[in-house]
């Protein structure tokens, strides 16, 4: 075997995580000088990491405010950066998202709003709407991320209980330039799903997220129910003549990162297939039908023969049931390693590009064809664990976990599964 699986397989996750650093992949994408002032704003977990790509690249007078996430700062000289905390917010991120507010307002059109945007962004900018509190938004967060909601599903709703995202952002600096740069973080790409939009129109309504917090039997806090029902002060919509000065620039997608880790596995001698960039669902019902792919190669050598690795990308959701600490990516690969039940030849990587799974300081992890045999001699149960949703435990058990630290980018979840000849 010329090239060993795990070394390959984190190989691949550190060439995708590389394409979309911003120190690459953003200045290409900066505005030429205003006449007047150029204000920069920005929020999300490569935050810091843009703002300072902006510092190093922008010739002119440069001034502005980013919040990311705690752990997440970089140095930088003129462009002050905070912290605040992910994914459930904390007035840190409430006084970041009001004081970024602030420096839009009163702008002229000879002047730049140079907004940065990041996955992460909805839980750090978070300015309550008039009537509700930090705590109202700290609750409906909490209870979105146990649901099983999708990230467009939660960032519904978050643009409606918000004074800063769907694009009122946007329309508070009118009538100056917005330029945003966006890194996606979200199946498909969408600026107006990115860290809720706050510079980007929402096509959605108030009966929308009403519609979400219904499907998933999310009842509190009233305060919250009682503001989306009544509806007032919707969302910026497309065309509002407010945000007909700005423009979305997306400068780092989950696309992107694949094509660069197909190009590794294709240099050690592997043929990858990209399976696609967007996909959701359950962590585990998607690792079903990954794990059935990778029989299929086993068996038939379709759709592709191995040596092979299969790539995907997107971002799948955990409905928390047992006491586990949930993680998409943990929860994918337990499921994968249950379901492939100790396959010979099949290796596979998955991690969050952010280098956070969930709410934890790992990235992802690594299953080989050893591990469910591993576990059980350790007294660990695979079964027993992805039923409490405890994937985190699980192969810290086995020491297989994989830790990058903040990446200080994020596109999204990364999976590879690779199967040797």
């Amino acid at each position: 075997m010329p090239h060993a699986p795990r070394a390959l397989l984190r190989q691949m996750f550190d060439a995708a995580i590389a394409s979309a650093l911003p120190d690459k992949s953003l200045p290409p994408y900066l505005p030429p000088l205003p006449k007047g002032r150029t204000i920069v704003v920005g929020a999300g977990k490569a935050a810091a990491s843009m703002a300072k790509a902006v510092e190093d690249h922008w010739p002119g007078n440069i001034e502005g405010l980013v919040v990311t996430r705690y752990g997440h700062h970089v140095a930088t000289s003129r462009i002050e950066v905070v912290e605040a905390a992910h994914p459930v917010p904390d007035m840190a991120g409430r006084e970041a998202a009001e004081r970024i507010l602030a420096k839009v307002r009163g702008l002229t059109p000879d002047d730049l709003v140079l907004c940065l945007i990041s996955g992460g962004g909805s839980s750090l900018l978070a300015l309550p709407a008039a009537g509700l509190t930090l705590h109202d938004k700290q609750a409906v967060n909490r209870a979105l991320l146990k649901s099983g909601a999708n990230i467009t599903e939660m960032n519904c709703v978050r643009k409606h209980l918000s004074a800063i995202k769907g694009g009122r952002l946007a329309a508070a600096a009118a009538p100056a330039r917005v330029v945003t740069l966006t890194i996606s973080d979200v199946p498909g790409d969408d600026p107006a799903v990115i860290a809720s939009g706050p510079t980007v129109a929402d096509a959605t309504t108030y009966a929308d997220a009403i519609a979400v917090l219904d499907k998933y039997g999310i009842t509190e806090p009233a305060s919250v129910l009682a503001h989306l029902r009544a509806g007032h002060d919707e969302t910026p919509k497309p065309g509002d003549p407010r945000l007909a000065h700005c423009e979305t620039h997306m400068i780092a997608a989950p696309q992107m990162a694949l094509e660069a880790a197909a190009k590794v596995a294709r240099d050690a001698g592997y043929t990858p297939l990209i399976l696609g960039d967007a996909l959701e669902g359950e962590s585990r019902d998607v690792a079903m039908v990954h794990a059935g792919i990778a029989r299929q190669v086993l068996r038939h050598g379709q759709p592709v023969k191995a040596p092979c690795v299969l790539l995907s990308g997107g971002e799948t959701t955990v409905t928390i049931r047992g006491k586990g600490r949930g993680g998409r990516n943990v929860e994918f690969l337990l499921a994968l390693a249950v379901a492939l039940a100790g396959s010979e030849k099949v290796y596979a990587l998955a991690g969050d590009t952010d280098g956070i799974d969930g709410a934890e300081e790992t990235a992802g992890a690594i299953v080989t064809p050893d591990t469910i045999a591993r576990a059980a001699a350790r007294g660990v149960d695979a079964k027993a664990a992805l039923a409490d949703n405890d994937g985190h435990g699980f192969f810290e058990a086995l020491g297989d976990g994989v830790v990058t630290g903040p990446t200080l980018t994020n596109v999204n979840d990364f999976r590879a599964i690779l199967i040797d000849n």
